[in-house]
């Protein structure tokens, strides 16, 4: 099993920036992607953002293409997530997660506790 650790939510103003950090540790060499995911109130979980954990690979959803970006840090087993030109509709639970299969959404199955973000207008 992989356990993921997250932090760097908070509060920020609309167009602001934020960096969420999430430290693996286990079985973090069976790990093939990493990836984020938000949840906001009265809303269903969504993708935000993946990447692959050899190569390096990043995958987005378009309502973050070019104001997210994804990275790692292999040798702090480490994942990153810079949120700039943040938006009142970025606001959500965002959830660090690992996949050991591939980088579907059916293979996600580590999780970590989940970090607030809010964002003011």
């Amino acid at each position: 099993q992989v356990q993921l650790v997250e932090s760097g939510g908070g509060l920020v103003q609309a167009g602001g920036s934020l960096r969420l950090s999430c430290a693996a540790s286990g079985r973090t060499f069976s790990t093939y992607a990493m990836g984020w995911f938000r949840q906001a109130p009265g809303k269903e979980r969504e993708f935000v953002a993946a990447i692959s954990w050899s190569r390096g690979s990043t995958y987005y959803a378009d309502s973050v293409k070019g104001r997210f970006t994804i990275s790692r840090d292999k040798a702090k087993n480490t994942v990153y997530l810079q949120m700039n030109s943040l938006k009142p509709e970025d606001t959500a639970v965002y959830y660090c997660a690992a996949a050991r299969a591939g980088w579907g959404p059916s293979d996600f199955d580590s999780w970590g506790q989940g970090t607030q973000v809010t964002v003011s207008s």
